[in-house]
Parts: C-alpha cells; sequence; structure tokens
C-alpha cells in the first residue's frame, strides 16, 4: 500500500519544477483537492493561483501583501502560460472535464499545460505530465478519512477522531468523563470504519457509543480494552499489544494510529502495515525489518546495499530506476 503526506506531495513538485516549460504565470487549482497542490506549487513558484471555477470565470486570487512583485498583479488577459494541476489522476475524468471547461472558457490550447502530482500510470492522454508514479492501492493524507479503504480498515479514537485527552481531563474520573461527552472532533470520516480499536477502558462503552453517535461517525464493531482501570492499563502496558492482536486477528488491512512508537509497536506485532497519524508515516513490517537490517550493517558496502533494498521497498522498481537514473553520479 502506498501512501503520501502533503510534506511528500511538497517535496515531489518541488523535484519536479524542472521537468515543466518556463513562464508559468498561472496555476489552476482542479477543485478539490486539486488545491493544495495548486497552493503549494504557487508558494514554491512565487506565481499566481486560481481555482477551476474562477479560472473559467476570468477571475485570478488575489496574493496578499507579502511577496509583492509584478508578475503577481497579472490580470487574466496577461496570462501566457497557464498550468492547470490536479494532486492525482487515476482514471483521468477530472482531468478530462478540466480540459473541456478550459476550451470553453475560449483559452488557446498552446497556452495550457495539465498536469497530475500523482499518477496511477506514467502516462496519461488527459495530462501531459505526471510528476510521480504511485500506483494502486493508495492513499493521501488528505483523503484518508473518505476513502473506501476505513471498510477495512482498524481505526484508533484519540489522537485521530477527536482529540487527545491533556494530562488532568485523563483522570479515569469525573473529568475524564466530561471529556468523553465533550471530546472534540479531529478528523471526522465520512466512510465507514470496519474497527474502531481503542485503549479506552470498557467501562466506558456508553460514552464513547454516544460521542460517535452524535459525530455521526458509522462502523461495524467497537473493540475497547476489558482492564478495571487506568492504572492497571499502565501497569501491563497494553496499548499496542492488545490493538496488534486485534488487528493480527481480524481481516483488516491497515490499522491508523495516532502515537508513533505505538504505531511501530502495532507493525511489529501485527505484521501488517500501520499509518501514524502523529508522523505521518506508513510504518510497514518490511521497513521495520529493513531499518534494524541498516542499523546491524557494519560496513559501508552493506549499508549501502541495504539503502538500495529499502528504497525499491518504497519506491518500487520503477521508482528506484528513476530515481537513480536521475542522481549524478561522481566523476
Amino acid at each position: 500500500m502506498h501512501y503520501r503526506s502533503i510534506v511528500d506531495m511538497n517535496a515531489t513538485i518541488a523535484r519536479n519544477l524542472h521537468r515543466l516549460p518556463g513562464g508559468i504565470d498561472l496555476v489552476v487549482g482542479i477543485p478539490r483537492s486539486g488545491m493544495l497542490a495548486a497552493n503549494l506549487f504557487s508558494l514554491t513558484t512565487n506565481i499566481q493561483m486560481t481555482d477551476l471555477d474562477s479560472f473559467v470565470a476570468g477571475k485570478v486570487f488575489s496574493s496578499g501583501i507579502t511577496k509583492r512583485s509584478a508578475a503577481l498583479g497579472r490580470t487574466m488577459a496577461e496570462m501566457r502560460r497557464i498550468l492547470i494541476l490536479d494532486d492525482s489522476i487515476n482514471g483521468g475524468s477530472a482531468m478530462r472535464e478540466a480540459r473541456v471547461r478550459a476550451a470553453a472558457a475560449g483559452v488557446s490550447r498552446d497556452q495550457l499545460i495539465f498536469a497530475a502530482v500523482y499518477g496511477t500510470y506514467e502516462r496519461y492522454d488527459e495530462a501531459d505530465l505526471v510528476f510521480e508514479l504511485v500506483p494502486q492501492p493508495r492513499l493521501f493524507q488528505w483523503n484518508i478519512m473518505h476513502h473506501k479503504f476505513l471498510g477495512q480498515s482498524c481505526v484508533d479514537i484519540d489522537g485521530v477522531l477527536c482529540f487527545d485527552p491533556t494530562h488532568l481531563e485523563n483522570d479515569d474520573g469525573p473529568a475524564y468523563l466530561s471529556f468523553l461527552a465533550q471530546a472534540r472532533p479531529l478528523h471526522v470520516p465520512t466512510r465507514k470504519i470496519a474497527y474502531l480499536v481503542t485503549s479506552r477502558l470498557e467501562k466506558y462503552r456508553p460514552q464513547t457509543e454516544a460521542w460517535l453517535a452524535s459525530q455521526g461517525v458509522d462502523y461495524g464493531e467497537l473493540v475497547m480494552l476489558d482492564l478495571p482501570s487506568k492504572a492497571e492499563r499502565q501497569r501491563l502496558a497494553a496499548h499496542g499489544r492488545f490493538k496488534a492482536d486485534f488487528y493480527k486477528r481480524s481481516d483488516a488491512v491497515l490499522f491508523i494510529e495516532s502515537e508513533h512508537d505505538q504505531a511501530v509497536n502495532i507493525a511489529k506485532l501485527s505484521g501488517k502495515p500501520v499509518l501514524c497519524i502523529e508522523s505521518q508515516l506508513m510504518i510497514s513490517p518490511d521497513m521495520l525489518w529493513l531499518s534494524e537490517q541498516l542499523k546491524q550493517a557494519t560496513t559501508s558496502e552493506g549499508r549501502k546495499a541495504m539503502l538500495k533494498t529499502m528504497a525499491r521497498t518504497v519506491l518500487g522498481e520503477t521508482g528506484y530506476q528513476t530515481l537513480k537514473s536521475r542522481m549524478r553520479k561522481p566523476a
């Protein structure tokens, strides 16, 4: 399973600027996720941006009062070369619609460049350029809580669906009961979750179910830790092991965990991938094994070979060969 965060997207855009022709005056984001890509592109290159609807209407977003330049004050009529950008492309329907709408707006095709940051394939008839090949199955930081994969996932509650309790709130008493009733939502899903797996104690099931209902969270099963107290949970250090045991037995293909250390532990114990919200990393058993092997490599040749193996694991063979071809070889 492939995963890309907002940090990854920003880096991918920066790495691929050289592949675009010079003189781009405007970047147009295809709503909704394409606006994120367009914003990052606009800030990196210091050019104007707009969304597709505004572009068709002949409008450009204002640029604020910082980083002013003559290039940031152009009207639509002054735009010579325009990049229409989406975060990703799979079947190509969104890009096809963007091309139709741009043509209907009367903008010359010679002025337009159509691109996507991530693509399932390297080439599309609908796009002039795909920055990075990321095959299916894939998830993005900005769509994970709206993705069909939630129906095959275990999801933590605190730190994922809602903010974690503060130290004062986490008293296993009146303050904690108040927190459970009034927890602030963090990432509210729009699809059904297969399993909610939480280290909250079983005795707090009624309060947890009430909060989930109030937020409209749809789920198949709520799995809670059946221990008498917070103190006992801490004594047994049961958080990660409890989650990993259920995940390993289940048919889930992904666990979405709030804390990095717990995510690493769950991946180790379950032998399955874990997405960490805190670090925005997809932690796989293979990567953990390779990391351990890298630590144990005692020679530069051994470390180099291990790094190559890690790169192939993360990027895939095609991505690895592409990266290799772009790296400068020492003289």
